[in-house]
């Protein structure tokens, strides 16, 4: 997999709110997720930054949805992962997962 394939934490964490929201991801919740799951809290910026590079990618799509009276009449994006975001993410847990692998013991954990 080339450099384009590998993921940075936060966007791991990305995906997996947008996974979690399912077909309500906008910004907002996107950003409520990480803030109420992972406990972090990020900047509309650095959101935006990291869809629009999630999507450079070819992780992520997105596609308008209709204007709304309770948004002013403006339009909002709502943000779907796709297969290639999942494999992905599928990538990265599983190289995690082996890095983490025998150390149970570091950390003072039992193993299952």
């Amino acid at each position: 997999m080339g450099r384009q394939g590998f993921l940075g934490e936060f966007e791991q964490m990305v995906l997996l709110a947008v996974l979690q929201l399912d077909d309500t991801a906008h910004g907002p919740s996107i950003s409520r997720e990480l803030e109420g799951k992972a406990g972090r809290r990020v900047s509309r910026g650095a959101l935006y930054s990291s869809l629009d590079r999630l999507e450079g990618k070819g992780f992520l799509r997105w596609q308008v949805e209709a204007a709304t009276s309770d948004r002013g009449g403006h339009p909002r994006r709502c943000f779907e992962v796709t297969k290639a975001g999942v494999e992905a993410l599928r990538t990265s847990r599983q190289a995690l997962t082996n890095l983490w692998a025998g150390l149970d013991q570091v950390f003072g954990e039992r193993a299952g």
